[in-house]
């Protein structure tokens, strides 16, 4: 459920709660950093309102990333605290990062017990290791969502405290302590990515049914090689294979590439920096060129959607690459390595866009991998655990 009055807010707005069960369930998500994170963790709580729509939801963030505006977008209230990653190189923004563990630490102390939260979940990212460490250290019960098929440091630090440990990948056991307390999920995916409104979607983008539509993204924040593969063959899809193509290039990303093109010559590309309506962009795209983020896979699979992936080589444990090879294996993808994705993406498309029979079965394949009731069962759990202790 979407509340009206989302917004930013201070700690001294939040409403002190109480451990007693007379009043609606609280429950605090940490999220952060990109849309890998932030996207899940909107979907459980979008699912905790569903079950109980008095439920309290309060997020956890930075203000300087992506969760400071989708949060709220979502209909979610949001309160930031001081935090940021530990560079592995050295340099000197390292310097500030032990002032910042203290500051967010003690932020986190004065948000938990200001909310009172009857449970906090991890869906990853810098705001999540200090929100977590408190939560458990106060015994208020802990939860982790882990997307990847190697799970981030955050929910690594973070899982021998855990009461359940959501995951989507069954090989990510290994990297935490306790198989028992592990639920195999899958990843949730935003509830409006469940609706194919293809007219509405040709009506948005002022495309033409007729066409087949090439959506191309790079994550939230963009991906160098896939826009640079995009460029060297711009001309041949657009024009050759006479198509229609959305392109999410990425905020840092969008003036560079359009400093490179006349854009009057491509009257059936839509460039963009971010795409805020994806439940259209799918619902109208016959082919999707991505990274191999876990989310993204997830999003393909519940949209059904046929893809080329181009994972990220700059990622732990080559992470990305496994989940593109499962999704190949299934027969949902191509995987194109980073390193011969300028080369040969043009011929990739090519031999797909237009190929109905490989399109339906590829289709066929993403369907058989998704789960699209992730976000509601892993909500479920919460809920049930809340409501034992609430209750005994």
């Amino acid at each position: 459920m979407i509340k009206d009055n989302a917004r930013h807010i201070n700690q001294d707005t939040i409403t002190p709660g109480g451990e007693h069960p007379g009043r609606p369930p609280r429950v605090l998500l940490a999220a952060g950093g990109t849309g890998g994170h932030v996207y899940p963790a909107i979907a459980i709580a979008e699912a905790l309102q569903s079950i109980d729509e008095s439920a309290e939801i309060l997020f956890v963030g930075t203000n300087n990333h992506m969760e400071w505006e989708a949060v709220p977008a979502a209909g979610f209230r949001i309160q930031a605290i001081w935090i940021s990653g530990f560079h592995r190189r050295m340099t000197l923004k390292n310097l500030t990062f032990p002032l910042k563990l203290i500051v967010s630490s003690l932020q986190s102390r004065s948000i938990l017990k200001k909310f009172a939260p009857d449970a906090v979940v991890s869906c990853g990212g810098y705001a999540a290791g200090p929100i977590g460490w408190v939560a458990a250290k106060r015994n208020i019960p802990l939860f982790i969502q882990e997307q990847n098929s190697y799970p981030g440091i955050t929910n690594r630090m973070l899982s021998g405290y855990a009461e359940l440990v959501f995951t989507a990948f069954e090989q990510v056991e290994r990297y935490f302590p306790d198989p028992s307390r592990i639920r195999l999920k899958g990843n949730p995916t935003r509830e409006a990515l469940k609706v194919n409104n293809t007219e509405k979607a040709y009506s948005y983008f002022n495309f033409e049914p007729e066409k087949r539509t090439l959506l191309i993204f790079g994550g939230s924040g963009g991906a160098r090689t896939i826009n640079e593969a995009v460029l060297e063959h711009l001309r041949f899809i657009h024009d050759e294979l006479n198509l229609q193509i959305i392109w999410q290039c990425g905020p840092r990303y969008d003036s560079w590439i359009r400093r490179q093109l006349d854009l009057s010559l491509y009257p059936n590309l839509k460039l963009m920096p971010y795409i805020e309506r994806m439940d259209l962009a799918y619902s109208m795209a016959d082919l999707v060129i991505s990274r191999a983020g876990a989310i993204s896979c997830s999003e393909l699979n519940l949209t059904h959607k046929p893809s080329i992936l181009i994972p990220s080589p700059h990622v732990a444990e080559n992470h990305q690459y496994k989940n593109a090879k499962a999704m190949e294996d299934a027969g949902a993808s191509i995987l194109l390595n980073d390193s011969e994705a300028i080369e040969q993406l043009g011929d990739s498309i090519k031999s797909l866009i237009h190929n109905d029979e490989l399109l339906q079965s590829m289709s066929k394949g993403a369907e058989s991998l998704a789960r699209p009731n992730a976000a509601i069962e892993i909500a479920r759990e919460i809920m049930q655990h809340v409501n034992t202790q609430k209750f005994n």
